[in-house]
């Protein structure tokens, strides 16, 4: 069923990344991922690694990353069970470090060091936003787009005043910009920078692996970037195993290169976005 007015393998697309970042952003899921990074874990084990989770939490976590086909359980016997990842969450993996490239040249760096892990627990944050990857896209394929316009696109079937909730979001967060109230919106340094994240978790969600990013027809064409804004993280949270390298396999894209909408607006040149910048 269609979620917006998009062509419909632009919105099959659209419709994949979110229930890829819906898989990966609840609190905790991330870690547990890098936990699972090595040779299967007891259950005894992976708690250990993980010992921040009060006990009861890591089971329905275990549970909903299975589900997602992400996490797999091996019972070897009734006393040996283990768990490990899947090869859809090995494929994953190397999405991780694009993440932390992302949020280290688009977040501000804090009074300290920040993780990897914390640095992509709050880019997701960001992503996650309700309606947030389909703006993105259609900011990303249309560069100005009003907000009229852009409720047609991403919610055609609610009224079009509902979209400037997740828009004002999305400025504050400094992934949209815009000139002032009525003015049309577009991409900030941060959103345009998000392309090789969004491309690769394309990508993965439809099962190619991660270098055929640069297809993507709309995410695989960096354009032009204004001068990044910036961000303050949150508080400091425990930090899990280093993330692995990103593997990549050669095959050809599944995309289908075609104009995406109905007709193209001309160019702009985007402005240098504003102080602040991406917030949680």
């Amino acid at each position: 069923m269609a979620i917006t007015a998009l062509p419909p393998d632009t919105d099959a697309d659209i419709g994949r990344v979110t229930e890829a970042l819906a898989m990966i952003t609840p609190r905790w899921n991330v870690r547990i991922l890098l936990a699972l990074s090595g040779p299967p874990l007891r259950y005894s084990e992976l708690a250990a690694k993980v010992s921040w989770l009060q006990n009861g939490q890591l089971h329905p976590k275990l549970k909903s990353l299975c589900d997602a086909g992400l996490v797999e359980r091996t019972e070897h016997t009734a006393r040996n069970v283990t768990y490990g990842l899947t090869e859809r969450g090995v494929a994953l993996l190397p999405v991780l470090p694009l993440i932390v490239t992302w949020a280290e040249e688009h977040l501000e760096t804090a009074d300290r060091p920040l993780p990897a892990i914390e640095q992509i627990e709050d880019s997701l944050t960001l992503l996650t936003r309700r309606h947030a990857a389909a703006i993105l896209w259609v900011l990303k394929s249309r560069e100005e787009v009003s907000g009229r316009a852009l409720a047609r696109i991403v919610m055609p079937s609610s009224d079009w005043t509902n979209v400037y909730p997740p828009l004002r979001q999305l400025v504050a967060d400094g992934l949209v910009d815009t000139d002032s109230i009525g003015q049309p919106y577009r991409l900030s340094a941060a959103g345009d920078g998000l392309a090789p994240v969004l491309g690769a978790l394309s990508a993965w969600s439809a099962g190619q692996p991660l270098n055929q990013a640069a297809h993507h027809p709309v995410w695989g064409h960096p354009q032009a970037k204004p001068a990044p804004r910036s961000w303050v993280s949150s508080q400091s949270r425990p930090t899990p195993a280093a993330l692995p390298s990103a593997r990549t396999v050669g095959t050809s894209p599944t995309w289908h290169n075609r104009d995406l909408f109905s007709h193209a607006t001309t160019a702009r040149p985007k402005a240098a976005i504003q102080a602040g910048g991406p917030r949680r």
